[in-house]
């Protein structure tokens, strides 16, 4: 079912939960960060913080959508994006940390799908009377990037230690999933705005075809990468499901 509203959202976001919990899959981890990420533009849409309250809704349910669609795509066999495919089939991958998992889910949906839903929201207006929201949506991520940290540093108590000797938390949270991904969205909305609307889906392919070569950046990063990953991997805590309530816990 195709979500009307953010509250619908988030309803769709607590089932993908409660089923990962169950089944012990780890695609739960991005889905209980997306779902405060939600939360969160809910808030400041209450709040009176964007300068067009009702249009951040319709982006954010146009965004969500996105997600939940290649989801339920995925779990049913359907086909959906390279970028989304290459995240699931890659997340089932026993070897990689929640943190890979999140990156992989951040990949796809801010890199590809944020585009797309900034030109469908903006319609016939001009897409740049949406940046200044856009550049408020982007403020809310990079907020929850301590959250993020606090998370898996009880996941994995030594984790924010070893990021901070080798000097890469940024490299692996901040520079990869929000600065260079969310400027990369709007340089993308802008490039897709300006095609012709029969031209559209060829460059959205493109598009989702460079994107799905992200991800091995994210499953085969550098040598110090790599070495943290693989500390993190011998020592994270508990299993999926356990991971997944930490995550909400942590980030409530």
């Amino acid at each position: 079912m195709t979500a009307t509203t953010i509250d619908e959202v988030i309803a769709a976001l607590d089932e993908i939960i409660r089923s990962a919990k169950e089944t012990e899959n780890p695609l739960g981890y991005f889905a209980a960060l997306y779902r405060k990420v939600t939360i969160r533009v809910k808030e400041k849409i209450a709040e009176g913080y964007f300068d067009d309250g009702a249009r951040m809704e319709r982006l954010d349910v146009i965004f969500a959508n996105r997600y939940l669609e290649a989801y339920a795509a995925y779990q049913s066999g359907r086909p959906t994006t390279d970028a989304w495919r290459e995240a699931f089939v890659s997340g089932k991958n026993p070897k990689l940390i929640v943190l890979q998992h999140l990156l992989l889910g951040m990949n796809a949906h801010i890199n590809l799908d944020l585009g797309i839903a900034a030109v469908e929201v903006s319609g016939d207006d001009d897409l740049e009377g949406l940046h200044n929201d856009f550049n408020k949506i982007n403020s809310i991520l990079s907020s929850l990037v301590e959250d993020i940290q606090g998370c898996l540093s009880r996941i994995w108590p030594g984790l924010v230690w070893i990021l901070k000797l080798t000097r890469r938390a940024d490299d692996l949270i901040v520079d990869f999933s929000m600065e260079v991904a969310r400027d990369g969205a709007w340089k993308f909305a802008r490039e897709l705005n300006a095609e012709r609307a029969d031209r559209r889906p060829a460059a959205i392919r493109n598009r989702d075809q460079k994107i799905a070569r992200l991800v091995r950046v994210i499953l085969a990063p550098g040598w110090v990468e790599r070495t943290v990953i693989r500390l993190v991997r011998w020592t994270e805590l508990g299993r999926p499901a356990q991971k997944i309530t930490i995550l909400e816990e942590a980030l409530d």
